[in-house]
């Protein structure tokens, strides 16, 4: 089943319930965390790994000293945001307190 690109307003409205998300120039959802360690930003890598092979839906993932860093847009959507990018985004963010991301 394809996915469909989000309107403009329909990304608003999701990004607004998304604080530290954002829509780079390239139309990508981003967002980057900040971690006491490294081998923590590696354990949070891992956790954001095994979520997106559980939604099908993978973003590039950055690990940083102690930073990670998520891009995601829908390939099959031509490279628009989808409801998809937005349930990956609102996974990690849920997640990401218990890895004391901020």
């Amino acid at each position: 089943m394809a996915v469909e690109p989000l309107s403009q307003k329909e990304i608003e409205d999701r990004l607004a319930e998304l604080p530290g998300w954002s829509v780079d120039d390239a139309g990508r959802l981003t967002r980057s965390y900040r971690l006491g360690s490294h081998v923590a930003a590696a354990a949070l890598v891992m956790h954001i790994a095994a979520v997106q092979d559980e939604l099908d839906h993978h973003s590039d993932l950055t690990l940083g000293y102690n930073t990670v860093s998520l891009s995601v847009h829908t390939h099959s959507a031509g490279g628009a945001l989808t409801a998809n990018d937005f349930a990956l985004a609102r996974r990690v963010e849920d997640l990401s307190p218990g890895h004391h991301a901020h």
